[in-house]
Parts: structure tokens; C-alpha cells; sequence
């Protein structure tokens, strides 16, 4: 579950390495948290040298992969390669290009 304030890591090659999500917009139901497949906007904290994205950067983002599990009842990204394994549930959610980009998907 993420939140304001709330660090993350970055699982593509967009050139950012550490976000800090400082708005939920595309939360599920009444929560205030953000969950696999909703949209966050973010602000980068940390990033690679000579590459498109800057610190200070405001981006959205989609989580794809939280600590926390997922129960379930049953865009066009910056990077052009992703790392690790994503959830089902994004190919549910219409996140298709991000869903065609990752190496696994459970």
C-alpha cells in the first residue's frame, strides 16, 4: 500500500532510481493507499545522469509490484524495458504496453 510520502523504487530504465509519490489519483474505492495497477503522481528524487528524466521531476506513474500482497476476486511508459515479474492484474486494468514490456508475468 503506498501513500504520500511514501519512497519508491523505480522498475524500468526510464533513468529515475528513487520516486516519492506525493498524490494518489487512481485510487480503488474510498482508501487513501494506492494498490497494483493504480495511478500515482510522483516526484523524482533520484536519478541517472544524462538521461531524459531529472530530479524535481513531477511524473505519473503505475504500480506495478508492492511488498504487500494482492487479493483479487478472481499508457505509454518512459522506459522501454522492465525489470521483474508483474502482476495478472495489470492485463486486467487495460496496462497492456507495460504488461508487453515485462520479462514475467504471475
Amino acid at each position: 500500500m503506498i501513500e504520500p510520502q511514501t519512497l519508491l523504487n523505480i522498475a524500468d530504465n526510464s533513468g529515475a532510481r528513487k520516486l516519492m509519490c506525493i498524490r494518489v489519483i487512481g485510487a480503488t474505492g474510498n482508501h487513501r493507499y494506492a494498490c497494483i495497477g493504480d495511478v500515482i503522481v510522483t516526484v523524482i528524487k533520484d536519478a541517472i545522469p544524462q538521461m531524459p528524466l531529472e530530479r524535481s521531476e513531477v511524473i505519473r506513474v503505475v504500480i506495478v509490484r508492492t511488498c504487500k500482497e494482492f487479493e483479487c476476486e478472481d499508457g505509454n511508459p518512459k522506459g522501454t524495458q522492465v525489470f521483474g515479474a508483474f502482476a495478472e492484474e495489470l492485463r486486467e486494468l487495460n496496462f497492456t504496453k507495460i504488461v508487453s514490456l515485462a520479462p514475467e508475468v504471475l
